[in-house]
């Protein structure tokens, strides 16, 4: 800016005030008089030169003090919240894969448990069915003990029942046949000789 400033410096001081002052005694009826363009009267030359170099400076200064750092921070501002959204984008990534490890390890821990949980349950139920089948089988044989002990004892009052029939009717035949009523011992004896 201080190069451009020493130019434009130089520049005045070579144009001849001379020059300067003559400049502005070609108004627009002279340039009516020729009936061309104002801006190609090389008379004019001097003072269009002037007055570029004051607008280029007055527009540098504006663009170099104002405009262009504005428009630096504003990119310097974007460029900073980019790299933070890139940034916020990482650590959302980052918590998202931890939070999908974390889900998966609670998945897979979940699973163990409910399949420990169904092992043991099938275990406890297995030990009741064991239980309840060792309890059905000790109620079944009682059962089948006190039956047969039933039988036994009503096969052997059948026995007896028979003997005491057969003895009756033994007697009673002797009786019948003999007129004559034979002893208990002598019907026993004979009984026993039939069933031997």
């Amino acid at each position: 800016m201080r190069n451009l400033l020493s130019l434009s410096a130089s520049i005045v001081a070579v144009l001849p005030v001379s020059a300067l002052a003559a400049a502005p005694a070609a108004g627009p009826e002279a340039a009516a008089e020729t009936g061309g363009l104002p801006q190609l009267e090389t008379s004019t030359y001097v003072s269009q030169v002037f007055w570029l170099l004051i607008a280029f400076l007055i527009l540098y200064l504006l663009c170099a003090r104002i405009f262009l750092p504005r428009l630096g921070g504003i990119i310097e501002e974007r460029r900073n919240r980019i790299a933070n959204d890139f940034d916020k984008a990482a650590e959302y990534k980052r918590e998202a894969e931890e939070a999908q490890q974390a889900f998966n390890q609670a998945l897979a821990d979940a699973r163990a448990r409910a399949a420990q949980i169904a092992s043991e349950t099938r275990a406890r139920i297995d030990e009741e069915i064991a239980e309840m089948t060792a309890d059905a089988d000790r109620e079944i044989e009682a059962d089948i003990a006190a039956a047969e002990e039933r039988i036994r004892a009503t096969g052997e009052e059948a026995a007896a029942a028979v003997r005491r029939a057969a003895h009756d009717t033994t007697k009673a035949v002797v009786n019948a046949l003999i007129d004559e009523t034979p002893s208990d011992d002598a019907v026993e004896n004979a009984l026993s000789t039939v069933a031997a």
